[in-house]
């Protein structure tokens, strides 16, 4: 009897399985530390109102305009911010001068050339068939929003393109960190079975491509969204379905944290949920969806004498 030679998996049930191990490890596998969560569960504050929002892809909380959360939309849209309350009610929107919206993913807060000055940091990193030679950030003075007309759309500043390559290859992305006692900028991978950590420092190019480094893999993949605090010393990182609380070690670099264990946090069930942040003040953090009319959530930061005693 002629034996058929096994048949070769297709290529579709190899991804499947893939997808299948990255969630698996993402839902059972996070490495946690031996302490309590130090966020409350979440509370509704609000919904984004405007319709413009439909796929709510990055979310950072503003420290000069008080109360504000900038937001932008998935691939597809235009170049434009969005700076909304907590209750989700517009306040103004921006066309973000010399920028294409190719597919950003991620924005962040950060220093930038001018002391004293917060810029935004708009990732254009999605990249679902890691096809991209190059990403780009948009580099942008953070606006004013005071007395601003919410029903026109104002122009930002000239957008500096930041253009950046990985080492090893493209790689699809939604997670932008700035960190914001150093300047560097983390990209956090998605589509990895261990989501991959590269970083930059400054000075950065606008004239040349700027090469990242590979400093670190997450303990878990699907990573879609993160934010540091304020005071650079809490490092949130999300997917779809649980979120992780990282803490910058004493000593050493940022990157470092990703190699010890994490907490994992609160995280409200969401159809298609990639955003989070902090808030300004570092008392908690903020998350939403992709869709319309979509919640915000707002995760209280709990007082260490008020969390219950570890068992």
């Amino acid at each position: 009897m002629i034996e058929k030679p096994a048949e070769k998996p297709s290529l579709i049930s190899g991804l499947l399985r893939s997808v299948t191990c990255c969630v698996v490890l993402h839902a059972v596998s996070l490495p946690l530390s031996a302490e309590q969560s130090e966020f409350a569960q979440g509370i509704c504050t609000g919904h984004i109102r405007t319709a413009k929002l439909r796929e709510t892809s990055g979310m950072v909380a503003s420290r000069q305009n008080a109360g504000i959360l900038w937001m932008h939309n998935d691939s597809g849209g235009d170049a434009e911010l969005f700076a909304l309350t907590e209750s989700g009610e517009t306040v103004a929107s921006y066309r973000v001068t010399g920028a294409a919206a190719r597919d950003w993913e991620d924005i962040a807060l950060g220093p930038g050339p001018e002391a004293g000055q917060d810029y935004l940091y708009i990732g254009d990193i999605g990249d679902n068939k890691a096809k991209r030679p190059t990403i780009t950030l948009y580099r942008i003075p953070e606006p004013n929003v005071a007395s601003r007309d919410p029903s026109s759309v104002a122009r930002t500043a000239p957008a500096r393109a930041l253009h950046l390559s990985y080492p090893d290859g493209p790689h699809d992305a939604e997670t932008l960190l700035v960190d914001p006692l150093t300047g560097d900028i983390y990209i956090i991978t998605k589509r990895d079975l261990l989501s991959i950590v590269y970083r930059a420092s400054p000075p950065y190019s606008t004239t040349e491509r700027i090469l990242l480094e590979r400093v670190a893999l997450m303990p878990w993949g699907l990573a879609v969204g993160g934010d540091i605090s304020a005071d650079g010393l809490l490092i949130l990182v999300r997917g779809y379905s649980s979120a992780s609380v990282f803490k910058r070690p004493s000593a050493g670099p940022l990157w470092q944290a990703f190699l010890e264990p994490s907490t994992l946090v609160p995280l409200q069930q969401e159809p298609q949920g990639e955003a989070i942040c902090f808030n300004a003040q570092g008392t908690g953090y903020y998350t939403t969806s992709e869709g319309k009319n979509q919640p915000i959530y707002f995760y209280k930061r709990i007082p260490p004498s008020s969390q219950p005693p570890t068992p």
